[in-house]
Order: C-alpha cells, then structure tokens, then sequence
C-alpha cells in the first residue's frame, strides 16, 4: 500500500489558501471602485452634515 504524500496535500492547501485571499482582495478592490461617486472624483456631501 502506498503512503500518503502530505507534502503535496499541504501545498494544494496552501494554493487553496492564496487564491481565496487574492479574490477576497479583488472583490474588496472592485466594491472599492464602485462606490459612489460624482463624475469630478469627489464624494457627494452628507444631508444635514453642515
């Protein structure tokens, strides 16, 4: 019987790991961009905050 190789179970893991967390950090990036915003680049100003 062969023996498991736990050096490649560990690195499919971790490959796992680091892909979740790069769409994690692009889906953050793309709500980032989406948020609104006036065509000048500036935010809209808060009712009442004046």
């Amino acid at each position: 019987m062969a023996k498991p190789n736990y050096s490649f179970e560990k690195r499919q893991r971790e490959i796992a790991k680091q892909k979740q967390k790069e769409e994690k950090r692009a889906k953050k990036q793309a709500a980032k961009k989406a948020e609104p915003s006036t065509a000048d680049g500036t935010r809209n100003p808060v009712a009442g905050s004046e």
